[in-house]
């Protein structure tokens, strides 16, 4: 089957097309024929060796398709099942091999792209908005790359859970995109001090809650958008790690600082099932809305990355296999 493999970490163009054997699901496991897959940048921090994997290997955690094998073990999943998963390796390929405990069921109506573009960025939305730092009525959030995937999801379950949006952009059009999913107030940090922003949005009192996935670059000016005993959610870092810190530092505010993951949120089974129950029934109701910026056939992952990597995409990146 065609797949994409590393074997060297490295830049893009470490992601070669290759012909590798079709897998066999073992026990406990299904095989998906795979209709989309789902680029995030934990296949970045992987392929560079930020997040180190055994070489060589094939890319990507996420998917949807189709089951057309069952291994020993199985209960719950049949050939021909429309199934999604998040968090499984492996998916840079025609097929892919995951645990039948880690699939989802996709809804009729729901299309494969659209449950591919939903499924790690919404629960990763779902966790942040509800759980993290549950948001209600009143609160004033801080959400970094607010026309990103997450970003644009975080934005609208923010805004139905009752919390007011402040997101920062790169570009008019993400600005308008970041407007569209409900952000009372969009920064051009390109243009504009985004801490000075939040702080005169908030009437100089600071955020409750600011969501970061950009780390490096943001980190100091997101503590300085707190109020005190706010929250700063750091879930990504898409411009590299946060250097070393002085925690003294979080006494100025009484801040809080937290490194969340998605694996914590969704370990249990049942725990996937009901936060993919609550992504799919909300697509349902017509209020959540999931935009797809690009799709790339699969052999040319390498520039998915490059576009990512480069800040030139909305929404979520897909490949078609």
């Amino acid at each position: 089957m065609h797949a994409i493999r590393i074997q060297r970490h490295g830049g893009p163009e470490v992601l070669e097309s290759a012909e590798v054997p079709v897998p066999e699901p073992g026990p406990g496991r299904i095989r998906v024929r795979l209709q989309a897959i789902g680029v995030n940048f934990i296949d970045v921090y992987q392929r560079t060796g930020l997040y180190p994997q055994s070489l060589p290997f094939v890319p990507g955690v996420e998917g949807a398709g189709v089951v057309d094998a069952v291994g020993p073990q199985v209960a719950g999943v049949r050939v021909g099942d429309r199934v999604a998963f998040a968090q499984q390796p492996g998916s840079y390929a025609a097929q892919a091999v995951i645990e039948a405990t880690r699939a989802v069921h996709v809804p009729v109506g729901i299309g494969m792209d659209t449950a591919a573009a939903l499924l790690l960025q919404g629960m990763t939305a779902h966790y942040l908005a509800c759980d993290t730092f549950p948001l209600r009525q009143g609160h004033m959030a801080l959400v970094h790359a607010g026309a990103g995937g997450v970003g644009l999801l975080l934005t609208q379950i923010a805004v139905r859970r009752g919390a007011r949006v402040l997101a920062t952009v790169s570009s008019e059009a993400k600005a308008e995109l970041a407007r569209g999913a409900g952000a009372e107030r969009v920064v051009r940090y390109d243009r504009e001090d985004f801490a000075a922003a939040a702080r005169a949005w908030s009437g100089g009192r600071g955020v409750d809650v600011v969501y970061d996935s950009v780390a490096a670059t943001t980190f100091a000016g997101s503590l300085a958008s707190l109020r005190p005993r706010g929250m700063l959610v750091l879930y990504g870092q898409s411009s590299g790690p946060v250097p070393p810190f002085d925690l003294r530092e979080l006494s100025k505010g009484a801040w809080f600082v937290t490194r969340p993951t998605l694996h914590h949120y969704v370990h249990l089974p049942e725990e996937l099932q009901a936060r993919s129950r609550d992504l799919f029934a909300w697509l349902a109701e017509g209020w959540l809305r999931v935009r797809i910026g690009q799709r790339w056939p699969l052999g040319e992952a390498a520039a998915a990355h490059r576009a990512l990597e480069g800040r030139a995409t909305t929404g979520k990146v897909l490949l078609m296999p």
